[in-house]
């Protein structure tokens, strides 16, 4: 029996249309599910770029002698090289595949955090940053994600969600691991391990991904059609990936202010920096039930409805924010926005493959990931800056409300002028007699 063709070429008997080497497709096989696990542990050891610096600002602040702006700098530096590495590492996976830019982003990783622990200034620190670990950390971001997006059909919403989770298991882990090497051996030595792990780890896990993803390299071809072609009169696939694009600088300004601020701000308050840091392990870890749940979701009812709802509920959790300033209240609020934000990001790498060719979803979905990056940069920075001209992050909280506002608008345009696509766009990969790809 057919499932479902695409054309009569699909029926036609011998190599898979999905593969580019003629053989079987492998997509949400044995090999598919190790290759995920792979792809987690390197997103949650390159995530490391992430998180570090929001660890370390209080140290790095009173170490330079900056203020507040000026200390999260390095974080600006670190997203702006995500947002320029993460589409160029995504050109690079479409065309060599992902091992190679996993491989090249490694050893930055392992090189950047090496200089960023012999720096003598601000302005040398951030420099490192943005140019070595940014752009190395970027590798295992957004074409790592892409690429398992390539090896899940069906699941492919909840295989989104278990990679992309990577980034925030970074979150609830290095914190932990990063706050007291610091404490007890400085800043400075705990970069230098960090560089050495990266390099230690990270390159051993490449041999799980040197085959090449399905699909990969190929030109749409009749039997592939674009997802492009059921876009509405006057939304051109360029014009979609543009709004892409806003809505994830959008949504990342807002949620920027907890994820890159919580330590100090709970410093700040007078709960120290070590409850900062757990607040942040908490947020981050239930970010990963979130990223989980709303995978399991936008299987059921669509990415862009899946995108209203996450957005929807962040903007809420911001203004809650207002009324925590206990220690436990803190906590509460903080685990809160971590279980509703967590959904954002993963549901633009789904609308990317349900509207884009395979052959087009490295540097499709590494756009789309650097403009979140980019948010997150600019939201970073801005807090800081609130921060300094009012001494206070309540307007800040504000700030990172009215970016949200406009994230739901694109959401709700979006959710109202795409079509739904009701059907995946390569026929569903059944085990056992009875549902095939090929004639029964």
């Amino acid at each position: 029996m057919i499932r479902r063709l695409a054309s009569p070429l699909a029926a036609a008997p011998g190599p898979d249309r999905d593969s580019p080497t003629g053989a079987p497709s492998e997509a949400e096989s044995a090999y598919a599910w190790v290759r995920l696990l792979a792809s987690v542990l390197l997103s949650t050891i390159g995530g490391v770029a992430m998180w570090s610096t929001a660890v370390v600002l209080p140290s790095v602040q009173a170490e330079f002698g900056v203020d507040r702006a000026a200390a999260s700098l390095p974080y600006t530096a670190v997203m702006l090289g995500f947002v320029l590495g993460g589409p160029v590492m995504g050109w690079l996976s479409d065309r060599f595949g992902i091992a190679v830019p996993v491989a090249v982003g490694a050893i930055m990783l392992g090189l950047g955090y090496a200089a960023a622990s012999q720096a003598a200034e601000i302005w040398q620190f951030t420099l490192v940053h943005g140019l070595l670990i940014g752009i190395g950390g970027s590798a295992s971001f957004g074409p790592v994600i892409a690429d398992i997006s390539l090896w899940f059909e069906r699941r492919r919403g909840i295989a989104v969600a278990i990679c992309s989770s990577g980034s925030y298991l970074a979150g609830a882990t290095w914190p932990l691991i990063i706050q007291p090497l610091a404490e007890s051996a400085g800043w400075r030595r705990t970069y230098l391990g960090i560089g050495l792990f990266c390099l230690a780890a990270m390159l051993p896990l490449l041999l799980a991904l040197r085959r090449r993803s399905p699909g990969a390299g190929e030109a749409p071809s009749p039997s592939s059609p674009r997802k492009a072609a059921s876009l509405p009169a006057g939304l051109t696939p360029n014009r979609l990936q543009l709004l892409l694009m806003l809505a994830g600088v959008f949504c990342c300004a807002a949620m920027a202010m907890p994820q890159v601020h919580i330590v100090a701000y709970c410093a700040d308050l007078g709960y120290g920096s070590a409850n900062g840091a757990r607040m942040l392990s908490l947020m981050l870890g239930a970010g990963i039930v979130s990223r989980l749940a709303f995978g399991w979701i936008a299987d059921r009812i669509g990415p862009l409805p899946a995108l209203l709802l996450s957005s929807s509920l962040q903007a809420a959790c911001l203004l809650l924010y207002f009324a925590a300033d206990g220690l436990m209240s803190l906590y509460v609020v903080t685990a809160l926005f971590g279980l509703v934000q967590g959904g954002i990001v993963l549901t633009y790498t789904l609308i990317i493959r349900e509207y884009y060719p395979s052959s087009e979803a490295g540097t499709r979905v590494g756009l789309v990931l650097s403009a979140t990056l980019a948010g997150m940069a600019i939201g970073g920075w801005m807090s800081g800056a609130i921060f300094d001209a009012t001494l206070s992050y309540r307007a800040a909280f504000l700030n990172g409300f009215g970016w949200n506002l406009l994230n739901i608008g694109i959401a709700g345009w979006l959710l109202w002028r795409l079509p739904r696509q009701l059907q995946p766009p390569f026929p569903p990969i059944r085990g056992g007699a009875g549902l095939s790809n090929k004639p029964a």
